[in-house]
């Protein structure tokens, strides 16, 4: 366990994964195969040996993250001499497109409600809050999806802060990878979780001068990394296997894709990497890396090799 740059002091402690590996400490695995396999994005070669090497600590650091947030407030409901309402917990995940954010936040979904106590875990994703594809095209913003402006940021706050103000239930838009949408009339419901998972590119970005930023309502943030080289084979590996399966449905948005050789098809997966997601991570996501708790890096085999957590 040693700090990062070693001089000056580093606010992180880096830890190696056999490091990491030793603080789960006893945390029953209670996920099977089958359940990983549903868990697991396109093209994530995560197994068994990594949920017990990397996300048993992590799910056992939340969950002393979420009883010590239990405890601070019997601290304030002593201090004011009245009771004081739980209020949900909210874990934010950020990283780049291809990256595993997605999976991450599935995985910790399940293994922190299959923990003690069985608590309410809800999963949301920022893409619910993209504005719809006719709103985009309008703005000129089609090129620029997934980029800050191109989500409705303000119903984004409003959705977070009901949650975390303990309103019994409140609602989203749903947005869908098949048609690259939003779906009319569609809504995600959250009543009164215990943990709620934030999970998307941008949610880590600091707020205006005077403003309040999604972050600023998380109790707890995870950025998954790694090289940006990596993540670029990654989303090019992602984008054929999707061209295999999903865009061969003719509802696709990217049914096109499925149609053209390889090579055009390669050369369009380049120019959507280049163009549009090595921009928005290099320009917005990866300098809100720095505003985590905690950092997963992976390796180019999508191994976590190790991780960072900011010290308290």
């Amino acid at each position: 366990m040693t700090s990062i740059g070693g001089n000056p002091p580093s606010p992180y402690v880096e830890l190696e994964r056999e490091a990491w590996r030793a603080l789960r400490a006893g945390t029953p695995l209670s996920l099977t195969p089958a359940d990983l396999e549903e868990i697991r994005g396109l093209g994530d070669p995560i197994d068994l040996d990594e949920v017990e090497d990397v996300y048993l600590p992590l799910s056992r650091l939340l969950r002393l993250f979420v009883a010590g947030d239990g405890r601070l407030r019997d601290t304030v409901s002593a201090f004011l001499g009245e009771p004081v309402a739980p209020t949900p917990y909210i874990i934010g995940i950020a990283g780049s497109v291809a990256v595993g954010k997605s999976t991450v936040s599935r995985l910790l979904r399940v293994l922190l409600s299959r923990g003690p106590g069985d608590p309410r875990v809800e999963l949301v994703s920022t893409d619910g809050f993209l504005y719809p594809n006719a709103v985009l095209a309008e703005r000129g913003l089609m090129q620029r999806k997934g980029f800050p402006e191109s989500y409705d940021r303000r119903a984004l706050l409003k959705f977070v802060s009901e949650v975390k103000a303990g309103v019994p239930e409140v609602s989203m838009p749903v947005y869908e990878a098949l048609r690259y949408d939003i779906v009319p009339d569609a809504r995600q419901v959250v009543r009164r979780p215990d943990i709620l998972i934030v999970e998307g590119l941008n949610v880590l970005q600091s707020a205006r001068p005077g403003g309040l930023a999604l972050a600023d309502l998380f109790d707890f943030s995870i950025y998954v990394d790694a090289r940006v080289d990596d993540i670029r084979q990654w989303y090019i590996d992602r984008f054929f296997a999707l061209r295999r399966t999903i865009f061969t449905d003719e509802r696709s948005y990217f049914h096109p894709y499925a149609q053209v050789d390889g090579d055009e098809a390669a050369a369009q997966a380049e120019r959507f990497w280049r163009d549009i997601n090595e921009v928005n991570l290099v320009a917005n996501i990866l300098p809100t890396r720095a505003r985590a708790t905690l950092v997963l890096n992976k390796d180019r085999d999508h191994r976590v090799r190790r991780v960072r957590l900011r010290r308290i």
